[in-house]
């Protein structure tokens, strides 16, 4: 039986890759083990899918100055030796990295020791923890058309990012079901992410009055985030905290998506088809990356884009509007797109560069 060994984590983004290949590599008869950090997301998000998980030390890359730039050095040191003697036990023909802090650990482990590594950069750039771990790799997958030019050559491989399979199943009508709304009018969902987005949220709920004369609104909004009084004011307008079982089937109900940026959220919206607005983290608050992924996808014509700094209600609900009369056009060009079968991608390149 080939084994096989994942990591990735510190965000979800840097984790759901991973868990959309559980299914597929379990089908080819792998042996699958996650090694993490302690305590991350990752621990949590791994634990539904029943395989082994092992904790490692890891420390933060920072690119600003804190005491912790200091011992956090000790710590990757001690997560190397930690995900070394992890990697003796296990003995996987291959390491898939998904980035984030824990993997550099990991993957430096298993260059010491002879595993091949294949790397996969979702954002339009390299990030700090897959730039420490792109030259102890085999190959590196990337997202996007530009990211080639940021990768080493003859290493990177244009794959776009596995999607969870069972986003693609739902159901529009068990969608409406679940909201209690008719399906009379179009619906928009609005995504800021598991932990919300304070500017998208205020943008979305000040346009409510000019939106719902059209639209019916379906708002994930963050843990902590929901405002009762709205939905009583506001009739077919729909607020939850999360949603994790029914999401599919959001989706499938939904007409226009209204997002961040990221790019496994922008790749799942991609794969499902769905016209877009997406309004990217701000650059104060973040090295850049949501604006870059959310203009390739501009430039692609998957999507329409608004940046913070010019969000108004007006910019707002026009982009809304426009995205939904030329819904069939941003469909069809969606269709067109050759990177919606990552997983049969990479998958491939397992096979090809496992031991």
């Amino acid at each position: 039986m080939k084994k096989i060994v994942l990591t990735g984590g510190g965000t979800a983004g840097h984790v759901t890759a991973n868990l959309a290949m559980i299914p597929r590599l379990r089908e080819l008869g792998y042996e699958i083990s996650y090694i993490g950090s302690y305590d991350g997301i990752e621990k949590n998000l791994v634990a539904d899918y029943r395989i082994p998980y092992y904790g490692i030390s890891t420390g933060k890359f920072r690119r600003y100055f804190s005491l912790r730039n200091f011992t956090d050095p000790f710590r990757v040191i001690k997560g190397i030796r930690e995900a070394k003697k992890d990697l003796k036990k296990l003995r996987p023909d291959i390491v898939f990295s998904k980035g984030g802090f824990v993997s550099v650990p990991v993957v430096r482990a298993a260059r010491s020791l002879h595993i091949p590594v294949i790397c996969h950069e979702s954002d339009m750039t390299p990030g700090l923890a897959n730039k420490l771990s792109i030259p102890s790799a085999s190959v590196v997958c990337c997202n996007f058309p530009e990211t080639l030019k940021e990768l080493p050559e003859g290493k990177a491989v244009l794959t776009g990012t596995p999607i969870r399979q069972e986003l693609l199943k739902g159901s529009k009508e068990k969608g409406l079901v679940f909201t209690g709304l008719t399906g009379d009018k179009p619906i928009i969902m609005v995504i800021g992410g598991s932990l919300g987005a304070v500017p998208v949220n205020k943008a979305v709920r000040d346009a409510l009055p000019e939106l719902l004369k059209t639209f019916d609104v379906i708002h994930l909004c963050g843990k902590g985030k929901m405002d009762e009084g709205l939905s009583k004011a506001h009739d077919g307008y729909i607020q939850y905290e999360y949603i994790k079982e029914e999401l599919p089937d959001l989706f499938a109900a939904a007409d226009v998506i209204i997002s961040r940026a990221g790019a496994n959220a922008i790749c799942e919206i991609l794969a499902l088809k769905k016209p877009n607005l997406l309004i990217p983290l701000s650059a104060r608050a973040s090295r850049g990356d949501q604006i870059l992924n959310a203009r390739s996808f501009e430039r692609q014509g998957f999507s329409e884009v608004l940046e913070e700094e010019e969000l108004t209600t007006l910019k707002l609900v026009e982009t809304v509007h426009k995205l939904y009369r030329g819904r069939q056009t941003y469909i069809d060009t969606m269709s067109k797109s050759r990177h919606t079968d990552a997983i049969s991608v990479i998958i491939d390149l397992i096979q090809k560069y496992q031991n």
